[in-house]
């Protein structure tokens, strides 16, 4: 359905799903089966306009809404979320953060290389010892002269590998005793700078997941992004737009599980008919179709708010929760309807399944999401 989409956003949703039909669909079981990161994806979406998509002209951007940016990750990851969420996190928390607080010679420098996908985007938040508890951030930026000196870990990096250059979060201040948390924008080649490609995954195997590992990296103290101690309230802000990209794709990944349910249920015979005709396998199918409608709207109203300059971290928490939560039920439920089909790799749903796990826990667990509703409801 398309939700009185303007002409522009149509145009988007009509050039994409084409595009993640032909180029995307077709290869994605065999990547995730060799854990293959498909890159030639990403030059193709390049040359479709789509690496810069929501961000300004200027900058090489399409100068697209959060809307248009929330149906190409939708379809994207309908097709292969390993691709959506490459494209997610290199919009969202890659390019987001320089677009909102970059000066405009960091704009230039870093902003129109990820719109025009010489490098994909990528930030570092997450620690070994700090993953929902952002601020117990321990990369450490000591000063030296004109140079921040950075040592410390960064994990769970989506992207790491084909990032050239990452906004990480790191202390300023390591002599006082209030924690002084900024953002530095560190280029991946300086020395001491390296990127480990090791995890063990349970699902978006054809995603780049990495660690991050700073050993005296030396970077000039014009690579500090916006105000100095802010760094944690810029990438809490810049995981709220990133909340509606997880949203979008637990749509698709549910979008694309639903259509094999159906398509299965039509075809499969059991008893003498077919599994569709059973008013329990319909119970399913229909529950599955209405919470998907119902985190869809959601996730375009939390991009709408954005696009209006509305507050919307109340509503960017709440898709991401409904939405992930569905998503994992729905293509669960997808595998079900499969039965004993549903546990082999050749029928997708599996897949689905195991990549729908991490929407739960990625840009904020369940239990953060909740945490944040309950604050901006003003139930603590």
């Amino acid at each position: 359905m398309d939700f009185n989409l303007t002409q522009e956003q149509r145009m988007i949703k009509r050039t994409i799903k084409e595009f993640a039909e032909e180029e995307v669909a077709k290869g994605a079981l065999e990547r995730d089966r060799t854990k293959t990161f498909p890159i030639h994806i990403f030059r193709k979406l390049a040359e479709l306009g789509m690496m810069g998509l929501p961000f300004p002209e200027e900058y090489g951007g399409g100068g697209a809404d959060t809307i248009s940016f929330a149906i190409v990750v939708e379809e994207l990851s309908k097709a292969c979320a390993s691709t959506g969420i490459t494209y997610s996190a290199h919009i969202s928390l890659g390019g987001a953060p320089i677009h909102m607080f970059g000066t405009e010679e960091q704009k230039r420098k870093y902003l129109v290389p990820l719109c025009t996908g010489e490098s994909l985007g990528a930030f570092g938040l997450t620690e070994p010892n700090a993953g929902s508890d952002a601020g117990a951030t321990e990369t450490k930026a000591e000063e030296d002269r004109d140079d921040f000196v950075l040592n410390g870990e960064k994990s769970f990096i989506t992207n790491g590998s084909y990032a050239k250059f990452i906004a990480l979060t790191a202390i300023t201040n390591s002599k006082e005793q209030k924690k002084e948390i900024s953002s530095i924008i560190v280029p991946t080649d300086a020395d001491g700078f390296s990127v480990k490609d090791e995890y063990e995954k349970m699902g978006l195997h054809a995603a780049n997941t990495t660690e991050l590992v700073l050993e005296n990296v030396r970077v000039p103290k014009e690579n500090l992004l916006g105000k100095r101690g802010e760094g944690l309230k810029q990438f809490l802000q810049t995981l709220d737009g990133g909340r509606i990209g997880i949203g979008a794709m637990a749509v698709g990944i549910a979008q694309a599980a639903y259509e094999k349910a159906l398509q299965y249920a039509k075809q499969r015979r059991q008893f003498g008919k077919p599994l569709s005709t059973f008013q329990g396998i319909q119970f399913k199918l229909a529950d599955m179709a209405m919470k998907i409608e119902l985190a869809r709207n959601m996730v375009y109203k939390a991009a709408w708010l954005k696009d209006e300059g509305k507050p919307f971290t109340k509503e960017a928490s709440i898709c991401k929760l409904f939405a992930s939560e569905m998503c994992l039920e729905v293509t669960s439920e997808a595998v079900q309807i499969h039965g004993g089909n549903g546990y082999m790799k050749d029928f997708h749903v599996e897949r689905y399944m195991r990549d729908a796990k991490l929407l739960q826990i990625g840009e904020g667990t369940s239990e953060i999401q909740r945490i944040v509703i309950a604050r901006e409801i003003g139930a603590r």
